[in-house]
């Protein structure tokens, strides 16, 4: 077996596996893959506080090289961005006033967890950028019934691979044909606007902070990328893996570049009392 090859001996969290190549790195290598990288896509379990430890761990590493990438999170609602910079320009650097001009959701997306991002790039002068499609115009193409503008043609084999994520992502439950069309379309919506907004950054490029299914190669937000960016970002996704979990296998090939493998968060289960409207 080649040095670094997966294997079954090693349990996994903890460990950072190069999807390509099919071998793990040494933490030090990702870092050097990130300051190599345009665009690098965070990919975080939102309620995993160690997800968002390795965020911070990595954004800083980039800052402290001398790069100054923008900071766009999904957390941020595009709607917002004109509070947002409008407070940046007039020099606020205080992180809760920050977050009150970008509405920024504090129960919703436990705020403490995210503060020392935006700390970081208030105090570096960066730029923070609204990623995320908002949500009233989410709620409006989902009611429309038509596909989002502007995307390419959903695909038979993208449409059921998005309805088993969505699917999945709602223990199971099916809602109806015609709010599932439009939750996909909603979907799809999101990582193109993601997409673009990594693409409007100048050469220092952006960090995204999104959940990890945003950060798929696939179908997530590098897809919606101009093909000649794509090759400029780098896609993390933390996972989480149970205790005895060993050799990944092929199951994230074509997904991601490199997984880091974590611990599960402690919560309740998310499926209790889930109903579909």
């Amino acid at each position: 077996m080649k040095s670094g090859e997966p294997s079954g001996e090693t349990p996994l969290a903890g460990r950072i596996l190069d999807v390509r190549e099919g071998r793990f790195i040494s933490r030090d290598e990702l870092m050097r893959r990130a300051l190599g990288s345009r665009f690098v896509i965070l990919g975080e379990a939102h309620d995993n506080a160690v997800h968002h430890r390795l965020q911070a761990e990595i954004f800083e590493t980039l800052v402290r090289s001398g790069r100054a990438p923008a900071l766009a999170m999904e957390q941020f609602d595009r709607e917002h961005q004109p509070m947002l910079d409008a407070a940046l320009a007039r020099g606020e650097r205080d992180v809760e006033s920050l977050a009150d001009a970008g509405r920024f959701d504090r129960k919703g997306w436990r705020w403490p967890e995210y503060k020392p991002l935006v700390t970081l790039a208030a105090l570096r002068g960066l730029p923070i950028l609204a990623a995320n499609f908002s949500r009233a115009d989410a709620r409006a193409l989902m009611k429309s019934g038509r596909p989002a503008a502007g995307l390419p043609t959903l695909t038979p084999e993208l449409n059921a691979a998005l309805e088993k994520d969505l699917v999945e992502g709602h223990c199971g439950l099916r809602p109806s044909p015609p709010l599932l069309a439009g939750m996909i379309e909603a979907q799809r919506a999101r990582d193109a606007q993601m997409a673009q907004v990594l693409a409007t950054t100048g050469p220092a490029g952006a960090i995204l902070i999104a959940g990890s299914g945003h950060a798929r190669r696939d179908r997530g937000v590098p897809a919606y990328l101009p093909p000649s960016m794509q090759g400029q970002l780098l896609s993390i996704a933390f996972l989480e893996v149970d205790p005895s979990s060993r050799a990944p296998g092929d199951r994230y090939r074509q997904l991601f570049d490199l997984v880091w493998f974590t611990s599960r968060a402690d919560r309740e289960d998310p499926c209790k009392g889930l109903r579909m409207p």
